[in-house]
């Protein structure tokens, strides 16, 4: 990989982790609920969470679920389920002074594992493939730019967490809080709008 094409990739990296998404939007809601230190595990597992896929997907997953339709088609389906489920407590959390003691920010493991039902994870990570590699692209580039990838979009949907925070910090009153988080919730359910009328067309 050249230097122009390395530069380019990181510009890729940047520009499709920080778009709101998904990630970004639950970001923000954990960091008015919980703060940044406490979504730092969250941040770290989805950089850990697309650098595993785009390797894995590299190495022929992406050719395994293109060539098996039911199978994505129920990936699909667990995760828009998944996201109307998160979009659900995100719209009941209040902020981190009347949050109970048994609520907790996503933990590393499960932002990680997040990222395979998460749509738009997919579309950035099936890009990334197609656009930097080849078929006969070696194993090394494929570790090379799943590394790339994860380390970029650390601090890329680390922003979204920081917003949280510092709206949270400019405003004590509950409510308003509490109106951050669903409109929060409602960003995200907006944002399976797309996934959930393709698999609609299926039918």
């Amino acid at each position: 990989m050249s230097l122009i094409t390395l530069f380019s990739f990181i510009i890729y990296c940047f520009v499709t982790s920080v778009t709101p998404g998904p990630n970004n939007i639950m970001l923000a809601s954990s960091g008015i609920t919980f703060g940044f230190k406490r979504s730092i595990p969250h941040i770290l597992g989805i950089g850990f969470g697309f650098g595993l896929m785009v390797i894995l997907v590299g190495l022929g997953l992406g050719t395994l679920l293109s060539t098996s339709p039911m199978l994505f088609t129920g990936i699909k389906v667990l995760g828009i389920a998944y996201l109307l489920y998160l979009a659900y407590q995100i719209y009941h959390s209040d902020s981190i002074n009347t949050q109970s003691n048994q609520s907790k920010p996503l933990s590393f493991l499960g932002a990680a594992l997040f990222q395979w039902v998460n749509p738009k994870a997919w579309i950035m990570i099936m890009g990334a493939v197609t656009a930097y590699t080849s078929a006969q692209s070696s194993i090394g580039l494929f570790l090379w730019i799943g590394f790339i990838y994860g380390v970029v979009s650390i601090p890329s949907v680390g922003i979204w967490a920081y917003i949280g925070e510092s709206f949270q910090r400019f405003t004590k009153n509950p409510k308003k809080i509490k109106w951050f988080n669903q409109a929060m919730a409602v960003l995200l359910v907006i944002s399976v709008i797309s996934p959930i009328r393709e698999l609609i067309a299926l039918v």
